[in-house]
């Protein structure tokens, strides 16, 4: 094994690791030709998932095509990922009254479905960036960036029966059959770091762009079509009318001629077009002409989005600093995250992306004050018990750390990452068979071949001779 010494996880600094595909054993003695053995037994993108290829009926067309998930492993795939994305998004909005409102307008539009067995769920997430995004068991998400640029309840509509199009015309399962699925499948990697070790700049890339949608799949052009032709279906059928999804699509193309970096992510997995723009416009002045004189519900849009419309001036900030934290701006980006804690003081995301903010400055003490503040505005959501663990390995308060990484593994099992740091801060703290049990634990979980995480466990295990 590489010999160097393994230091400063918390920072991520990066080792000289050679690539070696490694598995190890429980509870057993094993040989470096043990270790080398399982180089096979990887933790692939698929895990737990075994696809069978095979010929199913398109639920929305009738006509027979290739499909490689059962509508089982649809449903198993999205409660397995959606929580880490969901996560990723900085948890879903403590804010009750929005939560039901896009609750209701989601329920309203699925007595048009074409999969009626599905189990759908409507979510709006922190996150700050433009999206919405759907997994392909039926969670459906939107953030608060792109619930900012709606205009009525028509618009809502639209962007949630875009989104249930996509899961009722299978697209996912569509792009896992042509191998084109994106990283959706991911198999519990870690949505707050990566598992595979880096240096600062790679840190900054993978805190700072997070949000981002790391399990999201990439939709084809025929994708969005066919989801854009679904979706305003299933809105005028809820009694919505038909210039909300024209509405919804100008404010789509708007963005994409404008390139704000907030909307990256909607563009690169919903690809935009003027054609997608000129087929609402040809659907509202024909099929669903009749639907012009349906509400477009603004007031009531404007009632239930009332506490999101008064922080606006804080998330924008936000967007902001994001930005300058993509281009390693770390001054400006914490003059903009500073502004928008100002602006909303009980602001979980703010205090989140100041405390990412501050360490990938490696400012751990600044960093674990913010990682605090914001676990208590947010007690269920792990990211602030993971920064905070981050903070205090930083800050070599062992205990601490320990207790954080267990809380967040808590909150959001299926992370091995935090395994290795559970283990660390054990080690650190002189809990040895402790240590070497999370150690042990976070080796059987991952490909781990280039990593400076499973080099150091391998090495502390066969320091106490649970390895040789």
């Amino acid at each position: 094994m590489n010999s160097s010494k393994t230091k400063n996880f918390g920072t991520h600094q990066p080792l000289g690791i050679k690539n070696r595909k490694t598995k190890i054993r429980s509870h057993k003695i094993i040989s470096r030709r043990d270790f080398l053995k399982y180089s096979a037994m990887t933790y692939g993108v698929f895990s737990g998932f075994p696809f069978l290829a095979g010929c199913a009926k398109n639920p929305v067309t009738g006509k027979n095509q290739l499909m490689m998930m059962s509508r089982e492993q649809e449903i198993g795939i999205d409660k397995k990922q959606s929580p880490f994305q969901f996560s990723s998004d900085y948890g879903v909005s403590q804010d009750g009254v929005l939560n039901q409102y896009i609750t209701e307008v989601g329920k309203d539009l699925l007595p048009a479905v074409h999969r009626q067995d599905m189990p759908y769920n409507f979510q709006c997430v922190n996150a700050t960036y433009i999206n919405a995004y759907a997994f392909p068991g039926g969670s459906i998400a939107v953030t608060r960036g792109i619930l900012l640029d709606l205009d009525n309840e028509a618009e809502l509509a639209a962007l949630l029966g875009h989104e249930l199009g996509h899961v009722n015309a299978r697209h996912s399962a569509e792009q896992a059959s042509k191998g084109q699925l994106s990283s959706l499948l991911v198999g519990g990697l870690s949505v707050l770091a990566g598992t595979q070790g880096s240096g600062l700049g790679q840190l900054t890339q993978q805190l700072g762009s997070l949000t981002q949608g790391l399990f999201l799949s990439s939709y084809s052009r025929e994708n969005e079509r066919e989801a854009d032709s679904l979706g305003q279906e299933y809105m005028v059928k809820a009694g919505h009318s038909s210039k909300g999804f024209v509405g919804l699509m100008e404010m789509l193309n708007s963005l994409n001629k404008a390139k704000p970096s907030s909307s990256q992510m909607l563009f690169s997995t919903h690809p935009m077009s003027s054609e997608r723009l000129e087929a609402a416009v040809q659907r509202d002045s024909t099929q669903y002409r009749n639907t012009r004189s349906f509400p477009l519900n603004r007031e009531r849009y404007m009632d239930n989005t009332v506490s999101l419309r008064k922080k606006k001036g804080a998330i924008r900030k936000m967007q902001e600093g994001e930005k300058y934290l993509t281009k390693e701006a770390y001054d400006n980006a914490q003059s903009a995250f500073k502004s928008a804690i100002q602006l909303a003081k009980q602001d979980y995301t703010a205090h989140v992306l100041m405390a990412k903010c501050m360490l990938i400055q490696e400012k751990s003490s600044t960093a674990l004050s913010y990682a605090n503040a914001a676990k208590k505005l947010y007690l269920t959501e792990p990211q602030g018990y993971y920064l905070a663990g981050l903070a205090n390995l930083s800050e070599k308060k062992h205990s601490q750390a320990y207790e954080d990484f267990k809380q967040c593994d808590a909150l959001l099992p299926g992370n091995p990452q935090l395994t290795f740091y559970k283990g660390y801060s054990l080690d650190n703290s002189g809990q040895k068979q402790m240590a070497a049990q999370n150690y042990t634990s976070y080796l059987k979980q991952i490909d781990f071949q280039s990593n400076k995480y499973s080099q150091h466990a391998y090495k502390r295990l066969k320091a106490w001779g649970y390895a040789k």
